[in-house]
């Protein structure tokens, strides 16, 4: 390799200090454009973040205000809803035509209910009283039936016992009549 004189050495440090430096300055601008560039996100994200939080603190006081006025409100509505109730139940009774008129009407659905109850009576006897008539007649007819077939059985006995009784009386005179040949016989 050659050797550099003083002179080149000199240029070529010269150069080499520039160098170093343009790129320094790069790097170092480069880092400066990055950090203002993460400064402007964090600010925008802090600012993000406080509005965010200032629109949930908005939101929960609202909320809270919301349920403050239901707390209010609805013993408020109740109170009125009822009063209503009771002025219209005492509205026709205020005057003596309307109460009159009123009265009849209530009695006329007493008289209307009255009915309705004792036709829904009449009909659940009568259906009662259907349906006691036809066991009664099923459990007469399965009597009948049961005492005919004990007849039956009773008859159909009856004549077994008296064919046999007839048959072991013959026999029985048979024997008796060769008993008494054979007993006449020896004598």
């Amino acid at each position: 390799m050659a050797t550099q004189t003083p002179q080149q050495r000199r240029t070529a440090a010269r150069k080499a200090a520039a160098t170093r430096k343009r790129n320094s300055t790069g790097s170092k601008a480069r880092s400066t454009q990055r950090t203002a560039r993460e400064a402007e996100r964090t600010a925008v994200q802090a600012e993000r973040t406080v509005e965010s939080g200032a629109a949930y603190a908005v939101d929960r006081t609202k909320a809270a205000a919301s349920q403050a006025q239901r707390a209010v409100l609805i013993p408020v509505g109740a109170a009125l809803v009822a009063r209503d109730n009771v002025v219209e139940a005492v509205q026709p009774f205020t005057q003596p035509t309307t109460a009159e008129r009123e009265l009849k009407k209530l009695q006329r659905r007493v008289s209307v209910n009255l009915r309705k109850y004792e036709r829904r009576g009449t009909t659940a006897r009568n259906r009662a009283l259907r349906e006691v008539k036809r066991t009664r007649t099923r459990l007469e007819r399965l009597a009948r039936r049961n005492r005919r077939e004990v007849q039956r059985q009773v008859k159909t006995t009856r004549r077994d016992v008296e064919r046999q009784v007839r048959t072991a009386r013959r026999d029985v005179e048979k024997q008796v009549d060769r008993v008494q040949d054979q007993v006449g016989s020896l004598v």
